[in-house]
């Protein structure tokens, strides 16, 4: 019977292990701002944004944007909250980082709420998209 307490033991110290390793990282986005004036001015063509964090790289993400016309036509998620087979993952209430950016470039800001139970990754994915839309701005 005790082995099972080892093993208990063992499973709680590596989760332990896990959070403080990742906690610098979740600090690191959740402090996170934004630029709302990027989404004015873009130059048409085809853009990435990469956010790569400085603390860990587990939630780092590539989006790319396609402006035409001077807006964002489409946007498609590179690295980040997508499967093995590049399809966006749902992620709380079958939410995806697509909803989110959808809410963002329809209100033309990053003042949007994020998506709940998913706060981390929905700021990283933000920050993506706020860097691709940098490089699309006729003014850098």
């Amino acid at each position: 019977m005790w082995w099972l307490f080892v093993i208990i033991g063992i499973i709680a110290l590596l989760i332990l292990v896990f959070l403080l390793m990742d906690f610098p990282n979740r600090k690191e986005i959740k402090n996170l701002s934004f630029d709302n004036q990027v989404f004015a001015d873009l130059q048409d063509g085809v853009y990435q944004g990469e956010f790569v964090g400085e603390k860990g790289h587990m939630r780092d993400t590539v989006v790319e944007i396609t402006v035409v016309q001077g807006k964002v036509d489409s946007f498609k998620i590179i690295k980040g909250a997508i499967g093995k087979e590049g399809k966006e993952i749902k992620l709380t209430k079958g939410s995806t980082i697509s909803d989110l950016f959808n809410e963002c470039l329809k209100c033309q800001s990053f003042d949007v709420d994020v998506i709940s139970g998913a706060t981390i990754t929905s700021k990283a994915h933000m920050k993506a998209l706020e860097l691709a839309l940098k490089k699309a701005a006729k003014i850098q």
